[in-house]
């Protein structure tokens, strides 16, 4: 039994960070301290001046725990990690995680190629961002690339080792085709360095040359050639336009940070500027920050975004000072390996940046404070319509499954997941039907669900253990509720698979009119009836399509590739085209294996020693 007094009288007068646990033992709130004792002590004293969400997240709190650390720094970096890996409900999160995309260069290559990527890599290659969008990326990839005529195929090029005749992009006049011996490794890397060059700013040289090209081009009458270089020009034009910030500070790589914010929301802007020249930039929402100083905001947003983020710039500006300023940047520092310094301008351009940055950050948050509104409308009140219907508190994780055949034919099940009310793709799953032949959902869903939930208690052993690999973990978390896809049949096989795996999780089927429409949600035996204009509704529908959409996905990807092994293959003459007009000339495996070899001939056109291999396989 833990007693929170006792506990509270053993904490140590020493740095390090502690978690607040809930009765159900989540950890709904993680803090550092430069003294354990002090700071977790003033949690359970009597204050006036708490926000209403700390006095909630106090009101939750069933015990604690907490990791003794030799620095502040060092508790500063635990925390971090530790917020990023329990999530917990009252600590300011961002409502978005995005990877940027950057463009690579490796220039450690004979023949460099550009290339879109989302990691920076510690390698000797050359990397350009971030940028605002993958569109950005792919369209720079593809406008230097036709300037230049560097490589956009996987050719192992040697010089002076003619690979291959030269492709269509030769004959376009998009590629300088290194492949054929037409260009050797130094006018190829001449060329790669000019794209370098424009990547760094100097787009004004590329341009007065494409200019050059073009009216010469147009002087011979080489019309084709002076579009393509008019072409090239309007691209370079577009991309140009997206850089028109720029300073000579000497500060050329830095990140500009500022924010907006209501009683309850804020917005955080960020403009990237990568030698001088702002590239791109990106908002993210900050949700629950009543109570909170701007200064408290940025430093929540720096310390949360630097965690997940590839690149780190030599500066950071912000519009508002934050706690632990010298102690972030020392943080900051560390992780990119150089000295980052953070500052909060107060004149000049930097100052002027900043408030443009911040304007922006206004304007977003107006612009999107009614589509937010919208969007919880249907997401999270959805789910609470969901779980007030079907009188459950606290619902956020969503599983349905579906199956999937053709006239019982390659059985395949679909997992598809919704937490808080959006898809999270990365734990959706797909399950090829083991133990089943014929159309008989039932028994696909029994094997689908009892595959699932006993790989879910395997990954919950591994992840229990010290040295867990990353691939675990999306099994491991439990749904809030399960849909399936129709009505009493379907409910009973899943409470049968709960039952004999001796868990408690609601099942819920959405059952369907005539139509082929869900028109009610049957729960504990009862159809309870569901108003089809709710968002409670529209979910529970934007969930069974998806669910019915990944599974058919699946199927047909299995068919086109004839990747799906059957019953048939292993049957003498039977291949890939024979085992498809099989499918195709019976409704299902139960009449192939029903059917005389004389009917299996008269529907097919096999020949009758063809016919006899399938009668055999089932009657031998």
């Amino acid at each position: 039994m833990f007693d929170i007094k006792t506990e509270l009288d053993k904490l140590p007068k020493k740095p390090g960070v502690y978690l607040m646990h809930d009765i159900d033992d989540n950890v709904i709130y993680v803090g550092k301290a430069k003294n354990l004792y002090n700071r977790v002590r003033s949690y359970f004293r009597v204050m006036n001046n708490r926000t209403l969400k700390i006095e909630k997240m106090i009101s939750l709190i069933d015990h604690f725990e907490y990791i003794v650390v030799d620095s502040e720094l060092e508790a500063f970096i635990l925390e971090n990690n530790l917020i990023k890996e329990y999530n917990p409900k009252y600590n300011t999160l961002l409502k978005d995680s995005k990877t940027y995309p950057y463009l690579k260069i490796n220039i450690a290559d004979d023949f460099p190629r550009l290339s879109f990527v989302r990691q920076m890599g510690r390698d000797k290659a050359r990397y350009f961002g971030p940028y605002a969008s993958a569109q950005s990326v792919h369209e720079i990839i593809d406008f230097l690339n036709a300037s230049f005529g560097l490589i956009t195929c996987n050719r192992n090029i040697v010089e002076g080792v003619k690979t291959d005749r030269p492709c269509l992009e030769y004959h376009i006049g998009r590629c300088a085709a290194p492949c054929t011996g037409e260009i050797g490794k130094e006018e190829y890397r001449a060329n790669v360095a000019k794209a370098i060059d424009f990547l760094t700013g100097n787009d004004k040289t590329l341009v007065r040359e494409l200019k050059e090209k073009m009216n010469k081009a147009s002087e011979e009458m080489d019309f084709e050639e002076a579009i393509r270089l008019r072409e090239l020009l309007e691209s370079a034009a577009r991309i140009t336009e997206r850089q028109k910030i720029s300073d000579n500070s000497g500060f050329n790589d830095r990140d500009i940070i500022a924010e907006a914010h209501d009683e309850n929301d804020a917005v955080v802007q960020v403009f990237f500027v990568r030698d001088g020249k702002m590239i791109g930039r990106e908002h993210h929402h900050i949700e629950e920050i009543t109570g909170l100083e701007p200064g408290e905001i940025l430093g929540e947003f720096v310390k949360r975004y630097y965690s997940g983020t590839p690149f780190i710039p030599a500066t950071i500006m912000l519009s508002a000072p934050i706690e632990e300023l010298d102690m972030t940047a020392k943080w900051l520092s560390g992780l990119r390996g150089a000295s980052v310094k953070i500052e909060v301008p107060k004149i000049g351009i930097k100052e002027n940046l900043v408030e443009l940055a911040a304007e922006n950050a206004e304007i977003v948050l107006k612009r999107d404070k009614d589509r937010i509104i919208n969007e919880e409308k249907k997401t999270k009140g959805a789910l609470k319509e969901i779980g007030t219907l079907l009188g459950m508190e606290g619902l956020n994780r969503l599983e349905a499954y579906d199956i999937s055949n053709t006239n019982g034919f390659e059985n395949v099940g679909s997992m598809v997941v919704f937490e808080g009310g959006k898809p999270v793709k990365g734990d959706y799953r797909k399950f090829k039907i083991k133990s089943v032949e014929g159309p008989d959902d039932y028994s696909c869903m029994h094997e689908v669900l009892s595959r699932r939930f006993i790989h879910g208690f395997e990954e919950k052993k591994k992840l229990s253990s010290q040295n867990v690999d990353e691939k675990y973990g999306s099994f491991a978390k439990f749904p809030d509720l399960i849909l399936m896809d129709g009505g009493k049949g379907q409910v009973n096989v899943a409470l049968k698979v709960l039952n004999e795996l001796n868990l408690s999780i609601p099942v819920c089927g959405m059952v369907k009119d005539d139509n082929h429409r869900t028109r009610g949600l049957y729960v504990d035996g009862v159809e309870i009836a569901i108003d089809r204009h709710s968002e409670g509704f529209k979910l529970i529908t934007r969930v069974q399509d998806e669910a019915h959409r990944f599974a058919i996905e699946y199927h047909k990807s299995l068919r086109d590739k004839d990747q799906v092994r059957s019953v048939f293959d292993d049957i003498p003459g039977i291949g890939p085209k024979r085992r498809r007009i099989l499918m195709k000339s019976f409704e299902n495996i139960d009449e192939v294996k029903n059917a005389s070899a004389s009917e299996i001939v008269k529907r097919t056109g096999f020949p009758e020693n063809v016919a006899a291999s399938v009668y055999d396989h089932f009657h031998g």
